[in-house]
């Protein structure tokens, strides 16, 4: 069933993609501008840990928008505009937003032994984290590079802290390899999700990138984010499939949220 809120135009459905982690695209138009986010209905049983404007920290959550905004976004309130953006998509609760200049549309998805990872890149604007102090500019062109990855199992406090060590470790091994100088975009943001512990599962201590499920972790980011900024690099459409990686295709505020039900 497919569902509009405020529908006053036409936009394709979204397609999903399935999986531990599956998406779904949305669009919206806002100030006359088509945009698009990816939707991850997590439901309940998950802890996410997140460097995320909205949501971030450490807790349970239940979904995932990664949105993106204007060329040139200036809002404030960006905490506000992602919560807007959520309960029009028909999400409540707890939950994660982050946002990107960069068509989510062309996001690429990588597996390891279960872990999965989806990767969203704009590289406009990169550099290495240490600069000298009089180099330290607010950039004013779009560059984020945002991760979400999921873990089918659960991991203590200690070890989603490793975890988010682990995946930023691997965006930056990703990028060299990818044949960019540098560590990443002064706005990259990370989630990490793990499964709520309970009596059938042990809780994983470790998610160092030599623990079994931080090296799964590791090369899932690795494989998402080169996968990412190869095709970011080479402008290829965001409808475009290839690689490793898997690509879900097809926006004042919200006005034109679209889903399928």
């Amino acid at each position: 069933m497919r569902d509009v809120l405020s529908m006053s135009a036409v936009v394709p459905p979204p397609r999903t993609a399935g999986g531990l982690l599956p998406t779904r695209t949305l669009t919206r138009v806002e100030d006359g501008e088509r945009l698009h986010a990816l939707l991850w209905r997590a439901g309940a049983g998950w802890r996410m840990i997140s460097s995320a404007v909205l949501g971030g920290g450490l807790g349970e959550r239940a979904w995932v928008l990664n949105a993106q905004v204007a060329h040139g976004y200036r809002r404030t309130d960006p905490h506000r505009h992602l919560a807007d953006l959520a309960r029009a998509a028909g999400v409540s609760g707890p939950g994660v937003g982050v946002m990107t200049a960069a068509d989510v549309r062309a996001h690429r998805r990588a597996h390891d032994g279960g872990v999965e990872a989806v990767v969203t890149a704009g590289i406009a604007v990169r550099g290495w984290a240490a600069v000298p102090a009089e180099a330290v500019i607010t950039p004013d062109q779009p560059g984020t590079i945002n991760i979400v990855a999921a873990v089918p199992v659960p991991l203590t406090d200690a070890a989603l802290v490793n975890a988010v060590a682990t995946a930023t470790e691997a965006k930056v091994q990703a990028l060299l390899s990818a044949g960019y100088d540098c560590s990443g975009t002064p706005t990259d943001a990370v989630c990490v999700a793990a499964r709520t512990p309970d009596a059938a599962q042990d809780v994983q201590a470790f998610a160092g990138p030599r623990s079994l499920w931080g090296a799964r972790l590791a090369r899932a980011v690795y494989a998402a984010v080169r996968a990412a900024v190869v095709d970011a690099t080479a402008g290829r459409p965001a409808t475009a499939t290839g690689g490793v990686c898997r690509v879900a295709a097809p926006g004042n505020l919200c006005s034109e949220w679209k889903k399928n039900g």
